[in-house]
Formats: C-alpha cells, sequence, structure tokens
C-alpha cells in the first residue's frame, strides 16, 4: 500500500501538531492506559540495556523513556508538541525531554544505540522519512523499534468507533488527508519500509493488549477527546449524529463487560530491526 499522492504533508502535520497540542490534557487518563502498555515488549524487541544511548521518538507523555531509563539505560525524550514535553517533563524530570521533529532529527549520524517510537509512526505526514531519520542516527549495529495498532477489524475499540460514525455519523468531514491510519497494521507493509530505510534483521509480530476501562461511556470519550484523527472526526459531527454514535458504541461494547467495567481488545503490531 502507498500513501495517497494527494497529502498536503504541511497541512496534515500542523493538523496532527493541533491535535496533540490539544489532547496532551487528556491523552494519559484515556489512551494512557493502553498504550504503556506497550513500553516493556518494544524495549524487549530491541534490547534496551544499562548504558544504552536511547532516542524515544513522539515520546508523548514520556511512558517509554521512563520505562527506558528505569533499565539503565541514557534516553532523550523528543516530541513535536510542546505540551506534550511539558507533561513528560512533569511526570520525568531526571530524563532529557526536548521539542524535535521525528522527519528531521535534531541529532548527528550515529548518535545512539537505540531509537523507539511507540505509536508515532500512525501521526506523521512522512512516516517514511522518519524511519529513514532514525536510521541515519542509528550507529553501526543500532536497533529500531515501532509499534502501530493492529487493523480495526482486531482493535476492537477502533473498530467499533469507526462502524459507528459509517452507520450513523457524516464521513468525510473535510479532515486534511493523511497516510492510512492502519497502514503499517499489514506485516508486508512494515518489512517494506523498513527494507527500504536499509534496515536489516526486520521482525513483526503482532502483541495481544487488552484496554480496561470502566464503562463502554468511557471508550467513547476517550475516542472523542484522547486522539487526533478520530477525535477531530466525531467533533465535527452533528450533534444528532454524534449521539447516535454515541449510542451505537456502548451498545457494541456491551458484550466486553468484564466486571465492574470493560475489557476490549486492542493488538498490536511491533516492528524491529537493525542497521548493519
Amino acid at each position: 500500500m502507498t500513501p495517497p499522492q494527494s497529502i498536503d504533508a504541511g497541512a496534515f502535520h500542523d493538523f496532527e501538531h493541533a491535535g496533540w497540542q490539544r489532547a496532551s490534557e487528556y491523552y494519559s487518563a484515556t489512551f494512557g492506559s493502553l498504550t504503556v502498555q506497550a513500553a516493556g515488549p518494544l524495549l524487549d524487541a530491541v534490547a534496551v540495556g544499562p548504558g544504552a544511548r536511547t532516542l524515544d521518538v513522539a515520546c508523548g507523555p514520556g511512558y517509554v523513556a521512563s520505562a527506558a531509563a528505569a533499565r539503565g539505560a541514557a534516553v532523550v525524550g523528543i516530541d513535536f508538541s510542546q505540551s506534550m514535553i511539558e507533561e513528560a517533563r512533569g511526570r520525568h524530570p531526571g530524563i532529557d525531554f526536548q521539542e524535535g521533529d521525528a522527519e528531521a532529527l535534531s541529532f548527528a549520524h550515529g548518535s545512539f544505540d537505540i531509537v523507539v517510537m511507540n505509536f508515532g509512526l500512525l501521526h506523521l505526514a512522512r512516516p517514511e522519512a522518519a524511519i529513514h531519520e532514525a536510521f541515519r542516527v542509528l550507529t553501526a549495529g543500532g536497533r529500531y523499534g515501532a509499534t502501530v495498532w493492529a487493523s480495526p477489524e482486531q482493535a476492537v475499540g477502533f473498530g467499533v468507533v469507526l462502524r459507528a460514525m459509517e452507520a450513523h455519523g457524516t464521513t468525510p468531514v473535510g479532515l486534511p488527508e493523511g497516510p492510512p491510519f492502519f497502514r503499517f497494521s499489514a506485516a508486508g507493509e512494515c518489512r517494506r519500509a523498513l527494507s527500504e530505510a536499509g534496515f536489516a534483521g526486520i521482525e513483526v509480530r503482532t502483541i495481544p493488549l487488552v484496554w480496561h476501562l470502566p464503562s463502554a461511556e468511557s471508550l467513547f470519550e476517550a475516542a472523542l477527546h484522547g486522539g487526533v484523527r478520530t477525535s477531530a472526526a466525531l467533533q465535527a459531527q452533528t450533534p444528532q449524529g454524534l449521539a447516535a454514535i454515541r449510542r451505537a458504541v456502548i451498545a457494541e461494547l456491551r458484550q466486553y463487560a468484564a466486571g465492574d467495567g470493560i475489557a476490549v481488545p486492542m493488538p498490536v503490531v511491533l516492528m524491529s530491526a537493525r542497521k548493519e
């Protein structure tokens, strides 16, 4: 799958940046409890250990950077959202967090032993550029790892919301065109992009995460406020349409009831590779 040729990279970059400036307020209380679960498998895949010079790209609130630092790594975290960087610094004051662009890293060639990116590829206008930049700043023998969501047929939370929007909402809603959100859900696309950047030893596997939430309503609220593309699409609906989408999401999620809340399957695609 190749990205659409109609993408205005600048417009999409600005859209995502503005979205994360807003969503940073909600992220930790919504998607954060889910995405933090990928930190351990991601760091295991690239063998982060004591002394490893590690760059966490699109670091968000610093979950992966913090987990890497706990393993003894020398960590730098970057994110293009100033609000996210402020959040990360507040949570983890001992780690070096900087504003930075994944598609144009400010570091010299061979600066790091490890580069990781937890769900960041989904939010870039030019994800291939970010992968090439990761390759550039890695030392020979360095390792790269990234996570993305599995397809909406598997990542139930996304599938439920998207089906409800298609059935009861208005699409499209005039958002800037970006690369397909689930493009890297396909292992072949991960392998292609990593290989084209020069990586070897490519591995792609699926990690079976589960999103534990207090209610179906809380998943809808996470989709409405905790992200960018889906949040913007929901917020662009009419009040009547949004209410119908909310009802449909809550109704479909009843089957995932678990105790006093819900347990929603949200598997993750984990890719890793090395620079020879």
